[in-house]
């Protein structure tokens, strides 16, 4: 599959920071008099920062996208210097990518020699990058597939008792299996996750009678997977409609592309509606797509 991503001219770029507070993702900072991508996982592709900058410095351009790699990332980064390589670490630390912090530390430390700074001060400043623990565990119980029934009845539950209206389990796109029983000829309901906490009526409207997935375009790893996942629905389980839940932040129009690039690969085609939700739970836009 193509992936849209940013490119920046270094050039053209004066290194003013307009674009750096609308990038939602914080994939962007001023570094050394130039802005610099700190972190491709991050980088929706989206491009809200390319209005703000006044030289034109920042295009988007579509490539043939790979999973996720950090010791590429971490070899073409490694020529733009020491603050660059430190806010990337950083940035991956924040976002709770331990795996990919590791593994950019790893490559560091194999290539020790032809660094030109001191890898142990960026280490001391990535704040002891090297104690943090990575979980291996084997399989997780919580991802066992499980149908929750539900009485079948209209009569409305009391305002303070409103019953929860979710028919299976897990929920999270990277434990979902598409061949699971519930998502058969389902109505899937593709919510961030940010989604139901802002909606009250969320079960009662929204989730009541469809299968449930949930992600975060933004901070989720291998998104690549759910492209593959959602065209098993489609041409697999068969879905029948997929209404695609968002924030209204930014970030959150990844979670819709994902559709598009899963309908553009299936082999049948189902009815899309997105519906776009403000901070304060109200539905801001509803329409099929």
């Amino acid at each position: 599959m193509k992936r849209d991503i940013l490119k920046i001219d270094e050039e053209l770029c004066n290194g003013c920071g307009q674009c750096v507070p609308n990038c939602h993702e914080g994939a962007l900072q001023v570094i050394d008099g130039k802005v610099r991508l700190i972190s491709e996982l991050m980088c929706d592709g989206l491009g809200a920062c390319i209005g703000y900058c006044p030289e034109g410095a920042i295009t988007i351009e579509k490539r043939e996208a790979e999973p996720y790699n950090e010791i590429k990332v971490m070899e073409q980064m490694v020529s733009k210097g020491r603050n660059t390589i430190t806010a990337h670490l950083k940035h991956l630390k924040d976002h709770g990518e331990t795996g990919f912090l590791q593994e950019g530390i790893g490559y560091l430390k194999t290539n020790r020699e032809s660094l030109s700074f001191d890898l142990i001060e960026v280490m001391h400043e990535v704040h002891n990058h090297g104690n943090q623990q990575v979980h291996a565990g084997g399989g997780c119980p919580g991802s066992r597939a499980v149908v929750i029934e539900k009485p079948d009845t209209d009569a409305p539950a009391a305002a303070t008792d409103q019953p929860s209206e979710l028919r299976q389990w897990p929920v999270q796109m990277h434990l979902l299996n598409p061949n699971a029983p519930y998502l058969r000829g389902a109505d899937l309901l593709l919510a961030a996750d940010c989604v139901a906490f802002s909606m009250g009526n969320f079960h009662s409207s929204y989730l009541k009678g469809k299968s449930l997935a949930i992600a975060c375009p933004k901070l989720d790893n291998g998104t690549d997977i759910y492209i593959e996942k959602l065209t098993a629905m489609i041409d697999i389980a068969k879905v029948n409609t997929i209404t695609v839940m968002m924030m209204e932040v930014p970030c959150c129009g990844g979670l819709l592309q994902l559709v598009r690039n899963a309908s553009s690969g299936a082999e049948r085609k189902v009815p899309v509606k997105q519906m776009i939700i403000s901070l304060s739970g109200n539905v801001l836009k509803e329409e099929w797509v």
